[in-house]
């Protein structure tokens, strides 16, 4: 049987939304840390190709880069 209810989830709870928060920032930090790997590893050319420079990926994998 299911149950039906109006409260969204984890309301009332504040240990929930903590630790949803820690986890969204543990894997925010993550993409940032693989995004920046990957980039780091283009040579000169590559980043080049893609219209990007060296000083440009730590930008990119904070999502601040602008154009």
């Amino acid at each position: 049987m299911a149950i039906m209810t109006n409260r969204p989830l984890g309301a009332g709870f504040g240990a929930t939304g903590v630790l949803a928060d820690i986890v969204g920032k543990i894997a925010a930090w993550n993409d940032a840390r693989v995004t920046r790997k990957g980039l780091s590893a283009l040579s000169d050319r590559e980043l080049d190709d893609l219209g990007l420079v060296r000083g440009d990926i730590d930008d990119i994998a904070n999502g601040t880069f602008k154009r």
